[in-house]
């Protein structure tokens, strides 16, 4: 069997995380062995190219979802909740394939991206060939729910990846516009893992729908602590490279703020060098954003979508996977005041 290439091990969050980690560790486990099964299914061929990215590393935020929103205790491992958090993390990993070849970035969790490893020609098929992949998983379900769920899901991604590029270095988009691309790219995923989870655990509808919206709002407050790590985070630490929206002309949240607090002459300074295809400048972008304090407006955006996702659980609370969902919502909330605090020292 080919094996999974080895990289240089993820940085682990604190605190909560490393909890939650050692929680969902045997359901882990099991996704490990799943993956590495999963290379086999490619061609001897590209075999190699298929491990490269299914690797082991990395945070495993949507797998963690779909185990958390199962959860039916530690020592349960479902092999439906396995197949799952297989089919929504092969997705995610295609998506980040074709996120990199399309951002030009060099680094993915602290080594060479598919497209600086194979090329972007290779890297573009790599990434068609792992979403073929999950869908085939997919289809393998007795129900063809969860199929239709994650093509649809897929689709919604691709979408919304769609839509942020056509708009690159067009400073006209609206609150409402930014929130519906990251709906798409991001927040899709992180909702179809919290609903599968919770329905093929059977848990019930009701809770199934809470799950789908808390994991929906947990997607759009990660999109944005993401955007504002692209800002002010430190590559070391987040393993990818960075900078990425500033150098490609994507309005994320941080810099439509940014635009909102500057003088005329300063924004229209900014405008031009964004619609002129000219970057900006990562640090001095950063020192602004630090002297204006956008990062804690961010914060602010973040806790607004968290505190919106957990109330939805409120009626659920005697289920056994509220609590660790919502150790997922303290857990990101950890990670952006670390950022937060990171940003404003700087």
């Amino acid at each position: 069997m080919a094996g999974i290439v080895n990289s240089p091990p993820t940085i682990q969050p604190s605190g909560d995380f490393n909890d939650l980690f050692l929680r969902v560790r045997p359901q882990m486990a099991a996704l490990d062995r799943f993956m590495r099964h999963q290379v086999d299914c490619f061609e001897p061929e590209i075999r190699g190219m298929a491990a490269y990215c299914l690797d082991t590393t990395g945070k495993r935020l949507r797998p963690t979802m779909v185990f958390v929103s199962g959860w039916q205790g530690q020592d349960v491992v479902s092999d439906d909740l396995v197949r799952a958090a297989g089919v929504v993390e092969m997705v995610h990993l295609a998506t980040l394939v074709h996120d990199d070849i399309m951002d030009k970035a060099e680094l993915r969790r602290n080594r060479r991206t598919a497209s600086r490893e194979f090329g972007p020609d290779a890297a573009v098929l790599l990434g068609d060939a792992l979403f073929s992949q999950a869908l085939h998983v997919a289809s393998q379900f007795p129900t063809t729910e969860v199929c239709r769920m994650v093509s649809e899901s897929t689709r919604k991604v691709c979408s919304g990846e769609i839509m942020q590029t056509l708009r690159r270095r067009d400073i006209t988009i609206s609150l409402a516009e930014y929130r519906r691309m990251i709906d798409l790219k991001t927040a899709e995923l992180f909702r179809v893992s919290c609903y599968l989870g919770a329905k093929l655990s059977g848990h019930g509808e009701a809770f199934a729908k809470a799950a789908d919206h808390f994991g929906h709002h947990l997607g759009i407050a990660y999109q944005i602590y993401d955007d504002l790590a692209d800002f002010v985070g430190e590559e070391s630490r987040i393993g990818k490279t960075l900078g990425t929206d500033l150098a490609t002309g994507k309005l994320t949240l941080p810099l439509m703020f940014l635009l909102e607090q500057v003088s005329p002459a300063e924004r229209a300074a900014t405008i031009a060098a964004l619609s002129g295809g000219q970057p900006l400048g990562l640090a001095a972008s950063r020192q602004r954003m630090t002297e204006l304090g956008i990062a804690g407006r961010i914060v602010v955006a973040i806790d607004e979508e968290l505190q919106i996702a957990t109330r939805g659980l409120d009626p659920f609370v005697h289920l056994a996977p509220v609590p660790l969902m919502l150790q997922l919502g303290s857990m990101l909330k950890a990670q952006v005041a670390t950022l937060q605090t990171s940003a404003e020292s700087s």
